[in-house]
């Protein structure tokens, strides 16, 4: 397993296109300004030497030793030993609705982001937690399996978004379905599902049948709510700008309102408890408090425990191209010349 450990230093790697398109202006600079003194094949006798290839390629040796020379500061290391640890958690997984009524801005700056930054600041505060992320919407699609990655975990979250689910509503049924595919631990004591949603439910009569499944299985079910219980219009955007307003087949538009009583209802049948998420301190401290008051099962997880530095390779080849571009001239060689790469003819 790769490490990296300064990654900001990946910027320095933005001087590169810079140097290019200086090296090309300086190039078409010195052709016009050449042409006003002399004529090409004028230029050619006065220095038969000179060679285009190698410019270009003490370019290239530039380039490829500030490469590596940015590697090395960045610090690669390499894993070299695979341990097994010991932890104790709880396993957790995300439903999160991605319908296009959580595009309502009732909620600042809308209810999807605001979920997401409620998801994101639950993962900062547990610790050894296995946890998993689905989507749902007119269906449910898996995001991200049960995991201890944590980064990956926000990755996943951040890329969510109302179009990756080409069938509308909102399915909570089928997100908790799913969600019970996902504890394959037989032996776990505490199964945890948290759906986020704004409480519109196009499958009601089947929802609490599977809560109900899905409590037989050992999992809880608290649900967050998102949005304003007096509702909202959704906007439709284009490039950021609002276009127009989402309207039903009768030409009115759509306001879409926070469902407390289905989300209440689902967290009291699951053996949860229901949470209103328009304050984010509030809700992340209320659900921290109740994973802490979870008994807490211990698994196994395999991870490297010792990495090695690798900068000085990196700093080696570096400095090695660097010193090549230094003693590398402009003149053409002998073995070059009979090369003859670009068809120069001789010049008497």
């Amino acid at each position: 397993m790769i490490q990296l450990d300064e990654k900001i230093y990946f910027y320095l790697l933005s001087i590169i296109p810079v140097m290019v398109v200086i090296y090309v202006l300086l190039q078409i600079w010195k052709k016009r300004t050449q042409k006003k003194f002399a004529t090409s094949d004028l230029l050619k006798r006065l220095s038969p030497s000179k060679s285009n290839f190698k410019s270009v390629l003490k370019l290239i040796f530039l380039i490829v030793g500030l490469s590596f020379l940015v590697l090395g500061l960045v610090n690669p290391k390499i894993g070299t030993k695979l341990e097994t640890v010991k932890r104790e958690g709880v396993d957790i997984v995300f439903a999160i609705d991605v319908s296009k009524s959580m595009l309502a801005e009732d909620i600042a700056p809308n209810r999807l982001e605001k979920s997401k930054r409620l998801v994101s600041e639950i993962i900062n505060q547990l610790a050894s937690d296995r946890i998993g992320i689905i989507a749902y919407a007119g269906q449910a699609f898996p995001q991200l399996p049960i995991t201890t990655d944590y980064g990956a975990a926000k990755m996943f979250l951040q890329s969510m978004n109302t179009d990756m689910l080409s069938s509308q509503g909102t399915a909570i049924n089928e997100a908790i379905e799913l969600a019970s595919t996902y504890f394959d631990d037989e032996e776990q004591t505490n199964r945890v599902l948290f759906i986020v949603s704004d409480g519109e439910d196009h499958s009601e009569g089947s929802t609490i049948d599977a809560v109900e499944l899905a409590v037989d299985e050992g999992i809880r079910i608290f649900t967050i709510g998102v949005g304003k219980t007096k509702g909202s219009p959704i906007p439709i955007k284009r490039n950021g700008i609002v276009e127009s307003l989402k309207k039903d087949s009768q030409g009115e538009v759509v306001i879409t309102k926070l469902n407390e009583e289905i989300l209440e209802e689902i967290a009291d049948e699951g053996n949860g408890e229901y949470v209103n998420g328009s304050n984010t301190e509030d809700a992340v401290d209320f659900i921290k408090e109740q994973l802490n008051q979870m008994d807490k099962k211990e698994f196994e997880a395999k991870q490297f425990a010792e990495y090695k530095d690798q900068f000085q390779w990196f700093l080696g080849i570096g400095l090695l191209f660097l010193f090549l571009e230094v003693f590398l001239l402009d003149r053409k060689t002998q073995w070059l010349k009979r090369m003859n790469l670009f068809n120069e003819k001789e010049i008497h």
